[in-house]
């Protein structure tokens, strides 16, 4: 209080006055209000928001829990930059910030947001990269903690969550080649037990099917959403005996290691191997040839990701009463030349 009550005395006003002004009152008269607000950015005065947060029973604290590792560094990927400049966008329109809770992946997942949970150090929590069975959507909603996953889990649509629509992705990818007279379409999906690898793959064995093509679990190389797992991807890829004519990948830096890998080949993506991205980065737009991928907003996933958690809070959800959200985030084709040329 004592940075208040010298406020209070400057002014020659009551601590409550002042209190109530800077917390937007509507009893404060406005010229006193102005006084206030003038009178703390002129000493330097900064409410205690911990002091705040024990009398409101909550930090005004989001938390967006991403899984790190050395791989994960070493990668330029912008998307999680951009997705939390949409997040934190929305938050502050209520006074709240977003915080980063990086897990090690020589970490249990599922006790890293006990641990969290337990100090209390947010007041809801964005999840990512959800695995098909996540222990994590368990204990979050045992614990009445408010939360939305970006990605879906294997249990369905028993908790907020929104996704990219890997279905939509695979779909238009295998009737684009298709329609192309490939036949043999390889996909690189994540090695991991991570649910958009699993989503992704059962789409594409049913767009085979749409297409009379019988499918091929040989076709199905598992690699590491990076650069170098792009690389290992193409390397066992020239290394069938019955090659594959086109590639299909779920993660956008891939790209870069797949064509690194064809050129050491003498080979060329759209001339003598089709191949489609996923998202567009920064850094796909400078391939050459051009690559064929997907396009989407990130800032705007990130305002819907936090409205909706929003949604799930009690004290926000009369400004946003969409209820519990189940969402699909479509994503746009950007036609390029890594897809066209000759075919085998």
């Amino acid at each position: 209080m004592k940075g208040i009550r010298r406020l209070a005395q400057h002014l020659n006003v009551s601590i409550g006055t002042v209190s109530r002004a800077l917390n937007g009152k509507p009893d404060v008269n406005e010229e006193t209000r102005k006084r206030v607000l003038a009178a703390a950015a002129e000493l330097g005065y900064v409410p205690n928001q911990s002091g705040r947060a024990l009398r409101k029973g909550s930090t005004g604290v989001i938390g967006l829990m991403m899984e790190t590792s050395p791989e994960t560094a070493a990668n330029s990927d912008n998307f999680f930059l951009g997705l939390m400049d949409g997040v934190q966008g929305a938050l502050a329109r209520h006074n709240l910030d977003l915080v980063v809770l990086p897990c090690s992946t020589d970490e249990n997942p599922a006790s890293y947001v006990q641990r969290i949970v337990g100090r209390r150090l947010v007041d809801a929590m964005i999840l990512t990269s959800t695995q098909r069975h996540d222990e994590r959507l368990d204990f979050l909603s045992r614990s009445k903690i408010p939360f939305i996953s970006l990605g879906r889990s294997g249990a369905g649509d028993s908790h907020p969550w929104i996704d990219l629509d890997f279905e939509g992705v695979a779909n238009l990818g295998v009737d684009r080649l298709v329609a192309q007279s490939h036949s043999r379409i390889a996909v690189a999906v994540p090695p991991s037990d991570i649910n958009l690898g699993f989503v992704f793959l059962e789409a594409y064995k049913a767009a085979l099917q749409r297409h009379g093509i019988p499918f091929d679990p040989d076709l199905v190389i598992h690699a590491k959403s990076s650069e170098q797992g792009g690389y290992l991807a193409a390397d066992q890829l020239l290394r069938m005996p019955n090659r594959p004519t086109a590639l299909m990948l779920v993660y956008e830096l891939m790209a870069i290691g797949v064509y690194r890998r064809l050129n050491e080949a003498k080979l060329q993506a759209g001339r003598d191997i089709a191949v489609i991205g996923f998202r567009e980065s920064p850094q796909s737009r400078f391939l050459s040839p051009t690559l064929t991928c997907f396009r989407l907003s990130l800032q705007a996933l990130g305002i819907a990701v936090a409205e909706s958690l929003l949604a799930t809070m009690p004290e926000f959800q009369a400004l946003y009463p969409q209820g519990e959200v189940h969402m699909l985030w479509p994503l746009e084709l950007v036609e390029g030349e890594s897809d066209t040329g000759l075919h085998r």
